[in-house]
């Protein structure tokens, strides 16, 4: 059969799922190619300009880095002399003992018998903890002297003692938000490869939004804003009702592309060991899964409709490859084939080069598994979580 004839004794339903197949091709291409490359390459201009910039730092203004702590001493002792041991002219460290019954406070009055630039105070033991870690930070931001307020938590620590100069120098008079990306140290487990797959795809979803001008979250382990911001904002008035929010929503309601900036260079970057068993990475992901309802706006829409367009393509995919089989269509099924893996070549270059941004490791074959299992865990874990309510 010729290709005249071909495509002449083609159905109206062929025809149909064919085009469909193409025009979701084509929209999968703009979310890689247009929306997340923008992080590495945004990573790629940060390293440069810090081989570049040639302003004074001692022109750059002074910041508060804000820590909550609820027993965490042991975290505490591992990862805040990183903190404190900063190569910035001007700068302080704000604890936060958020009604800790270990030895965080003995552990803290240690690190401020060396460090003069710590600040410790403390949140009463409570007998209702509800909303105790909004009132801990809004506790730690009070008491930061510096306008521009650095977040960071007990159970993560800088990859580099440049992380606060490179947030200083992030901010200038137009942006009062500046978001950045943390990295994620794991032990082995047999669900390693898809946790750092999960936290590489999210992190890559919420800073290319921010890069498109359209910010919707940021995460409380590593960005900063103005502490006029907050305050400004009723502070935490917005998400008291709420059970969690104090970063990811709170960046919702007020970041905006004129007011919001990205940070990826390699010095900007922090590294947690949040997660330490499944439990622990399912509570983290249902954390912000069941408070994403709450997000202003239409910007995740954005996003929702990527994930949907990602399962368009592969049952069309399927659809194609099955036609092209049992009617003898080879030149569907090779049309079907070969857009498929136009497709997995962009995906392969767009994620691993912002996998070395997240240090996450390389992804290969793996990759069409973990992008059609990626939503459909989401969709258990929460509900898993509506059962329990």
């Amino acid at each position: 059969m010729n290709t005249t004839s071909f495509v002449f004794n083609l159905s109206t339903t062929q025809w149909i799922i064919t085009g469909l197949y193409f025009a979701f091709f084509i929209i999968q291409l703009v979310y890689y190619l247009y929306l997340f490359r923008k992080p590495y390459r945004h990573a790629a201009n940060n390293n440069k300009e810090n081989d570049t910039f040639s302003g004074n730092e001692k022109e750059l203004p002074g910041i508060s880095i804000i820590i909550t702590a609820k027993n965490e001493a042991e975290n505490l002792r591992k990862n805040l002399s990183a903190i404190l041991e900063q190569d910035y002219h001007n700068f302080e460290v704000v604890v936060v003992n958020n009604s800790s019954t270990d030895s965080t406070d003995d552990v803290l009055d240690s690190f401020r018998a060396r460090y003069p630039n710590l600040y410790v105070t403390f949140l009463p033991i409570r007998p209702d903890d509800k909303n105790d870690k909004k009132l801990a930070l809004s506790l730690g931001m009070k008491a930061a002297k510096h306008d521009i307020l650095l977040f960071i938590e007990p159970d993560t620590k800088p990859l580099s003692n440049k992380w606060v100069y490179e947030y200083a120098k992030t901010f200038d008079k137009e942006k009062d938000i500046v978001i950045g990306a943390c990295q994620l140290e794991i032990e082995k487990t047999f669900f390693k490869k898809y946790i750092l797959f999960d936290n590489l795809f999210s992190g890559i979803k919420y800073t290319s939004m921010a890069l498109a001008k359209k910010p919707y979250m940021g995460i409380g382990r590593n960005m900063a804003f103005r502490k006029n911001l907050f305050f400004d904002n009723k502070g935490f008035s917005s998400v008291l009702n709420m059970e969690d929010g104090e970063d990811n929503i709170f960046i919702n309601r007020i970041a905006t592309k004129e007011n919001t900036a990205v940070v990826l260079s390699q010095k900007s970057m922090v590294v947690s060991s949040v997660v330490d068993s499944i439990s622990s990475w399912r509570n983290i992901k249902t954390r912000y899964l069941t408070t994403r309802r709450y997000y202003n706006g239409n910007r995740t829409k954005i996003l929702s409709f990527e994930i949907f367009s990602r399962y368009v393509f592969y049952a069309l995919f399927a659809a194609l490859c099955t036609i092209g089989v049992s009617s003898s269509l080879y030149l569907i099924l090779l049309f079907a084939i070969l857009l498929f893996l136009i497709r997995y070549s962009i995906q392969l270059m767009v994620l691993n080069k912002n996998s070395k941004v997240y240090n996450a490791g390389s992804f290969y074959f793996s990759i069409p598994l973990f992008d059609l299992a990626k939503p459909i865990a989401n969709h258990l874990f929460l509900k898993r979580e509506r059962k329990k309510e």
